[in-house]
């Protein structure tokens, strides 16, 4: 499979620099941004937040370090200070259990038991690997909601968006696990090292034919994809062949340096075969430095790639590419000159002086200034993860527990299949370069919502609110009465409107939308009757009318919320 086919020969003059690699597909979409804003924005920097730190600034730290957040899980955080949050975003976390077994058609592992190091077929021969890579996705998803405070999840799916492998290419869940796993035990770890191991990963040795790649019949896959889209990216093109940061004869040399490796399926691992191996030297251009890298007969095969590494991260421009990339995921899709200034430099040299531990470089964005910035509050459009999962999580929407395990997985399945309906399919993007909202310009978070995958959105939601999702005996739904219970007064239409909307909605929202609402809740009707109303459920909560009365306008307001614009925002 041509995994570049994404590629086509159209041109726009917005991109930036690092951007210019990337031709697009024509917009299609009459009201698209055809250009990048152009609007001044602020002129923030790293410098510590000093400002407000209430409701608000912790919601939106935690709503983009994480998918989703519950109102307690807010208000906890607020009797903590920035830092004490930080810190706890970024603590490393426990490995989690593997996925297990949750199909019958898996006869090689036990129902219930772990499929991660069984055999890749079944003693009958046929092959288990559809319903493994179901329970993959569906396992994942169950951590998301999960999660506890922590970063961790959600830089795992922005490494799974940077380091692309697909399943539907790889072709073996065992490897995919294995290649999941490395990208959370890396997370929040030292990103030289996580690119070290992705380059031997099984499942990235596959995807990008590294296993095929000999002296005899070198593949360029992986060595063009590890400079142009995993480290120091490619820059706008000076010439046929010579781009700003490296040429397509480095393309050629790194190749060769990374010929030699093989996948086994067996016992789900790669090895090096140096018979395979190009021991010759390897000469790269001047804007590597003219850097040789000296053929090696290293047993491990390590030592030319250790060496290439090393030539590619001495580069400036490698922690940059990254720092951009990080700051489109966290903060904002344009980057105008002033946060290149005053945020992305600045950052890439954290990242460097630090030997590109991620740690230094996210606790620095997350606790500065510009992070807190009314500008970037509210200003991306939510993944369709993050609304998925996070309205799961936002509402603490009950799911089967571990001891009906195949029910579980099965409801953990309806959030990442509905999910995949939107445009994102976890473990599965549209091809290497990942999901186009993250690099797509001038679009970015734009392409998440379209004509086809808003109406999902909004029935996914409706759904959630009313009739709920059915299957094997189980209702996933959420419980209206016990989310107004969290308001400080239930009793009172404009209280229940105005914190609805703050746990709801990352902008505040005007005084007429506020009037509309509570003509949804209580429409046409004055304050007091939705009080009596309330307190007469309260006097007597066994009567099913009376309950149904309150639920069902709760009901219809948090489908109406859910379905603004605003709701769409994080």
């Amino acid at each position: 499979m041509n995994r570049r086919k994404f590629l086509t020969d159209i041109s726009i003059t917005v991109l930036p620099e690092e951007e210019q690699q990337k031709s697009l597909s024509p917009i299609d979409n009459p009201f698209a941004n055809k250009v990048l804003p152009k609007v001044e924005r602020t002129n923030s920097g790293l410098e510590p937040h000093t400002g407000v730190w209430g409701f608000d600034q912790v919601a939106h730290l935690l709503k983009r370090t994480m998918f989703g957040a519950t109102k307690n899980d807010i208000t906890a955080m607020m009797s903590q200070t920035l830092d004490d949050v930080v810190t706890m975003l970024l603590a490393a976390q426990p490995t989690p259990p593997p996925p297990i077994n949750v199909s019958t058609s898996d006869t090689g592992v036990p129902l219930g038991q772990t499929w991660v190091t069984a055999p890749r077929l079944n003693s009958d021969g046929t092959n288990p690997n559809n319903q493994r890579n179901q329970s993959l996705k569906a396992w994942w998803i169950g951590l998301m909601l999960d999660q506890p405070v922590s970063l961790t999840e959600k830089m795992t799916l922005f490494w799974h968006n940077h380091f692309v492998t697909e399943t539907v290419e790889t072709s073996d869940a065992r490897f995919s696990y294995k290649y999941l796993a490395l990208l959370r035990q890396y997370a929040l770890g030292n990103f030289k090292d996580m690119v070290r191991e992705i380059t031997i990963d099984p499942a990235m040795l596959k995807y990008l034919n590294g296993n095929t790649n000999t002296k005899t019949n070198p593949n360029e896959n992986y060595a063009r994809e590890l400079q142009e889209l995993f480290t120091i990216g490619k820059g706008p093109e000076i010439a046929p062949g010579n781009y700003t940061n490296y040429t397509e004869d480095d393309v050629i040399a790194a190749a060769r340096v990374l010929t030699g490796w093989r996948t086994d399926a067996t016992n789900i691992s790669s090895y090096f075969t140096l018979s395979r191996h190009d021991t010759a030297n390897k000469q790269f251009s001047a804007d590597y430095g003219n850097t040789v890298i000296t053929g090696s007969s290293d047993p491990t095969g390590m030592a030319e790639i250790n060496a290439l590494l090393d030539m590619i991260f001495i580069q400036n421009e490698t922690a940059k590419y990254i720092c951009r990339k990080l700051y489109r995921y966290f903060v904002y899709y344009v980057i105008d000159d002033a946060a290149e200034a005053n945020v992305i430099t600045p950052l890439a040299n954290i990242f460097r002086s630090n030997n590109y531990d991620v740690k230094p470089v996210l606790q620095t964005l997350l606790k500065s200034a510009h992070f807190f910035d009314s500008v970037n509050m509210g200003c991306m459009i939510k993944n369709p993860m993050e609304l998925n999962v996070g309205t799961c999580r936002l509402f603490s929407v009950q799911f089967p527990t571990a001891v009906d395990y195949v029910t579980q997985y099965d409801h953990w399945k309806y959030l990442r299949t509905q999910a995949s309906g939107m445009q994102l399919d976890l473990c599965d993007p549209p091809n290497v370069a990942g999901w186009p909202a993250y690099y797509q310009l001038p679009q970015f978070y734009e392409l998440w919502v379209n004509s086809d995958t808003l109406p999902k959105r909004n029935k996914f939601t409706d759904t959630l609110v009313t009739p709920g999702y059915k299957k094997g005996g189980f209702t996933l739904i959420i419980d209206s009465i016990a989310f107004v219970n969290q308001v400080s007064d239930p009793s009172d239409p404009n209280v229940i409107i105005n914190e609805f909307a703050q746990l709801l909605f990352p902008i505040v929202i005007t005084d007429n939308q506020k009037a509309f609402l509570k003509g949804v809740l209580i429409p046409g009707l004055p304050d007091y009757e939705w009080t009596v109303e309330w307190n007469d459920y309260l006097a007597d909560p066994t009567n099913q009318t009376k309950l149904n009365s309150v639920k069902s306008k709760l009901q219809a307001l948090l489908a109406f919320m859910m379905d603004m614009a605003e709701y769409q925002l994080t």
